[in-house]
């Protein structure tokens, strides 16, 4: 499994992804809209590419939803 790009993401990484706070990201994470998984001790989490890339396409779901409800 040799790409260029890691498949686990620090949140500093999701946060320059998704041009937010790594704040943000945590409380993603906590939350579970944005599903990680925690390493080793002291809050290390990481994201998996895919689930980024689910995430995203969720929340382009959940505009187009509200997109087509202002529609109406």
């Amino acid at each position: 499994m040799s790409t260029d790009q890691p498949r686990f993401l620090k949140l500093t990484d999701v946060a320059d992804v998704l041009n937010v706070t790594t704040r943000q990201v945590y409380a993603l994470v906590r939350s579970g809209d944005l599903r990680g998984i925690q390493v080793g001790g002291r809050n290390q989490w990481r994201v998996e590419d895919v689930e980024l890339e689910d995430y995203i396409q969720r929340q382009y779901a959940k505009s187009d939803d509200r997109d087509a409800e202002q529609a109406r």
